[in-house]
């Protein structure tokens, strides 16, 4: 697996044409995991915010499979310690799932806008931003 965690923030990015995409497309050409969280957020984000049609929808996450072949999925034991990260770290929910599907693969840096940039998360994984 990939010591990088891509965050849902740099899937919907790089649908963009603006700096945001440029710089989320050259962090999804080095590979990462993400997790099926994720690939749930960018189908919400494409449909509301970007107004996306079923068939882009449905692209667009075919897009981000090929570029982030591993894929981790939310399990029960990922939920529960996802809940003890959002009280540990005072992380919203969402932020906190996305820390523990990262931790259960492995990884070792989480790419988002979202967290704190030079956060570290149970000592093994560090947020990283680019979207600043």
């Amino acid at each position: 697996m990939s010591a990088d965690f891509l965050d849902t923030n740099v899937l919907s990015y790089a649908l963009g044409d603006d700096d945001k995409a440029v710089r989320a497309q050259a962090v999804l050409e080095e590979g990462g995991t993400i997790g099926v969280q994720s690939l749930n957020e960018l189908a919400t984000v494409a449909r509301r915010k970007l107004r996306y049609d079923w068939p882009a929808i449905h692209y667009a996450i075919a897009a981000s499979r090929v570029l982030c072949p591993t894929i981790v999925p939310l399990t029960d034991a990922i939920h529960r310690d996802g809940l003890r990260i959002a009280e540990c770290y005072c992380l919203t929910i969402y932020d906190s799932m996305i820390a523990a599907v990262a931790l259960a693969a492995g990884c070792e840096r989480l790419w988002s806008k979202d967290l704190q940039h030079g956060l570290v998360i149970d000592a093994r994984l560090k947020v990283a931003i680019r979207f600043a």
